[in-house]
């Protein structure tokens, strides 16, 4: 009876790390996604003041060019806005157009 018991315990106790394990990987995961979404979003707005600042406009006017001229040229929204923060010349794809 006693080695039952003791056997059930063991088995309860292998279920509760098993479980702890898999909410410990998962939390890494959304926390790495946090992570990158932080990041992302540091860049854009970066973006953004570049933006504001060469095109004489306010944030929100450079972020809807920035948002126009990625989708215009099918350019992931963060990429476009890594290449603003990346150099002094702003990308031909925003300035080709009159936004």
């Amino acid at each position: 009876m006693a080695s039952h018991v003791a056997d059930s315990r063991d088995g309860q106790a292998a279920e509760r790390a098993e479980r702890l394990s898999e909410v410990v990987v998962a939390l890494a995961d959304e926390n790495a996604n946090l992570q990158r979404a932080l990041e992302t979003r540091i860049v854009i707005e970066q973006a953004k003041g570049v933006l504001a600042a060469r095109l004489d406009v306010d944030v929100h006017e450079a972020f809807r060019v920035l948002r126009l001229a990625a989708r215009s040229n099918r350019i992931r929204l963060h990429d476009l806005a890594m290449r603003v923060v990346e150099s002094r010349e702003t990308p031909p794809e925003i300035e080709q157009r009159d936004y």
